[in-house]
């Protein structure tokens, strides 16, 4: 058990919000994507003080996209968990600022409608693109981040 507690101090927990983000186009839905290295994602960030879960989505949409105009879907919220060991420039940063590299992530994923199609991602990412309902599922890089991007579909076609 005292190793178990031991360890947990090398693992930081940490929350992020997120949208799955879509546009009407005349070929039918299409799903922004944007990459990261070689992964492809949705758009998110961490939950910062004071801020609610779709504050902090908003708000790192905009900074990821500059997508101002969300329409933010109801009844869809879904919430997506992973570990991962920070690399590179990140874990760089962390070291350099105390943190922990290990981190178990929590992220409050929300569905919303842009019009926008032109985008001007950050410097955290390298590229952007719109896929349809076919291609999103194939492009998007994570498992568990796929099961939320098949229930949105899903929800979608339904509603």
């Amino acid at each position: 058990m005292l190793r178990e507690i031991k360890n947990l101090k090398m693992l930081t927990f940490e929350k992020s919000a997120g949208a799955i983000i879509f546009r009407r186009a005349e070929k039918g839905l299409e799903f922004l994507l944007l990459k990261s290295q070689d992964d492809w994602g949705i758009p998110k960030g961490h939950i910062e003080n004071g801020e609610t879960e779709k504050e902090a989505m908003i708000r790192e949409v905009f900074e990821e996209t500059g997508i101002d105009d969300l329409k933010i879907t109801p009844k869809f919220r879904k919430s997506n968990w992973y570990f991962y060991r920070a690399k590179g420039d990140e874990k760089e940063k962390r070291i350099k600022a105390g943190k922990i590299i290990n981190i178990f992530k929590t992220v409050k994923v929300y569905l919303a409608e842009t019009k926008k199609s032109e985008i001007k991602i950050s410097d955290e990412h390298q590229d952007y693109c719109w896929f349809n309902e076919d291609e999103i599922v194939k492009k998007i890089t994570f498992d568990n981040a796929k099961r939320i991007m098949h229930s949105a579909v899903d929800f979608l076609r339904k509603n």
